[in-house]
């Protein structure tokens, strides 16, 4: 069918200096609150909580000059090597201390307010609702103790956030081909439409998703949902160009592209992770063929290498699957998915003792590092999902669609093992999609340049308390955020729910 109605073509918001001079401006604000006494905090000089796998595993892969682990006396090396790398980058640089195994995630943290910046300023076409945006994600607390402690969740959070700009980016190129292929008059010369070429983004999206599994398995859930959101990318913009079987178009001439992109190279970058595993000699279960594990058989055309890593992975996968609560695994402060759009059962990393703590003023204080999402954001989670799934049926608002995509992919999974032992901090990568929805809404509140000055100015006026409350509500936890010390009372008084204790 022919269309009756000329398409105009469809552009991204291009690079101003205001854009980036308000980008650079705002993730500077971020690295100071995320570097700000980065090293103060520990466990009488040790890492604090997780950190003692992360931070000795990782200074292990240096010192063994590897890049892997090799030592068969951990008994938890249960997460893949690239986080751990970045954490040994850190350590190359400061060695192995607070400083060292800390910087790297401080860095990826400050990374974050960054691209969602630019990837909320690329989806509101407004650089005002993507400085909104910064101004939510400097004040997250998720994030900003992610990003203080050495552990792998905020890089898995930036490289899946990264992963989901280039796919916004992606989807913009792919409708400026589309537009250049209309105006050529190539769209109908077939009824799947034109192809559009190699896609570089897409390709950088495939390589930042395969170094997310590479850093934490549950990366591959948010690669099935990318996959699924880039094909319907493609089949809205075939569809939008006239393409008169635009789904079917989409399967000949993209699915098998995308696959590619998104799941082949992720794959093959993640194998590309363990290339110190397969290089070195005393890796753990390196030689596992022909001794836990046979080389005959259906597979024996697969390399020992690749078998015996096979079962390494079997072997992870085995002390993941048993760490369930009905097999006795009960930890005092885990929390299962439906607590964690809200934030209601948070996490404490650190807890000094008060006897031998100062600087609050009294004889006594606290010191605590608890991970809990700055309530004035998350406590919004419900309505901003209804609010999205509402524009995304009524107004097809593809933005909404998108982030909805994204912070569904790290939640909606954990539902299907809820018998797992899980903890909040697996809801870090939810916090950029919460902020992204968040600054959509918040900017059709601003309303739009067009009309009237009243109705701008109620909406700015409304916008600012808004932010007001949320910067307010994140200096008053900062302390419980970052280990400053305070009085025993003040920390009573920062646990405002009872769930919190």
């Amino acid at each position: 069918m022919a269309r009756t109605a000329v398409v105009r073509p469809e552009t991204g918001l291009g690079d101003t200096a205001r854009g980036w001079w308000v980008t650079i401006a705002l993730t500077l604000i971020a690295a100071l609150t995320r570097f700000e006494r980065l090293g103060s905090t520990t466990d009488g000089g040790m890492p604090v909580f997780d950190e003692k796998y992360y931070a000795l595993q990782a200074w292990e892969m240096l010192s063994n000059g590897t890049g892997i682990e090799d030592n068969p006396g951990y008994v938890v090396v249960v997460h893949p090597p690239a986080g751990k790398l970045l954490i040994a980058l850190g350590e190359v640089l400061f060695g192995y201390s607070p400083l060292g195994w800390r910087i790297s995630a401080a860095v990826a943290g400050t990374l974050l307010v960054l691209l969602v910046i630019r990837i909320v300023r690329r989806l509101a076409r407004s650089t005002m609702i993507g400085a909104i945006a910064g101004i939510l994600m400097i004040a997250e607390g998720v994030t900003l103790v992610s990003s203080r402690i050495g552990m792998l969740d905020i890089f898995l959070t930036v490289l899946v956030t990264g992963a989901f700009g280039c796919l916004i980016v992606d989807r913009d190129e792919v409708r400026a081909r589309m537009a250049t292929a209309d105006a050529a008059g190539r769209v109908a010369v077939t009824s799947f439409g034109p192809r559009l070429g190699v896609r570089w983004w897409r390709f950088a999206a495939g390589v930042l998703l395969g170094l997310a599994c590479a850093t934490k398995w549950s990366g591959a859930y948010l690669m099935v949902f990318f996959v699924v959101l880039c094909l319907g990318f493609d089949a809205a913009a075939r569809r939008r160009y006239g393409v008169r079987r635009p789904f079917a178009g989409t399967l000949v001439r993209d699915a098998a592209p995308a696959v590619f992109a998104l799941i082949v190279v992720a794959v093959g970058v993640y194998l590309g992770s363990y290339a110190g595993w397969f290089a070195s000699e005393s890796a753990i279960n390196r030689h596992a063929a022909g001794i836990q594990v046979g080389t005959g058989g259906f597979f024996s055309f697969v390399p020992d290498a690749l078998r015996a890593l096979w079962f390494q992975h079997a072997e992870v996968l085995g002390v993941h699957t048993h760490l369930t609560n009905s097999a006795g695994f009960h930890h005092p402060w885990e929390s299962k998915p439906w607590t964690w759009p809200m934030g209601l059962r948070p996490m404490l990393y650190h807890f000094s003792d008060p006897a031998q703590t100062t600087g609050c003023g009294q004889s006594s204080c606290v010191r605590a590092i608890m991970l809990v999402g700055t309530p004035a954001i998350w406590w919004l989670a419900f309505p901003a999902l209804g609010w999205a799934l509402w524009q995304t049926v009524t107004r097809r608002d593809w933005r909404y669609l998108a982030v909805l995509a994204g912070y569904a992919a790290g939640w909606l999974p954990w539902f299907a093992v809820l018998d797992r032992q899980m903890y909040y901090f697996y809801a870090t990568t939810m916090a950029p999609f919460l902020v992204m929805l968040v600054a959509l809404a918040l900017g059709q509140i601003l309303g739009r340049v067009t009309e009237s000055r009243e109705r701008r100015d109620t909406g700015l006026l409304v916008v600012c308390l808004y932010l007001g409350l949320v910067v307010a509500n994140f200096v008053w936890n900062y302390p419980i955020l970052t280990a400053m010390p305070i009085t025993g009372s003040t920390w009573q008084q920062h646990l405002w729910l009872p769930s919190w204790r």
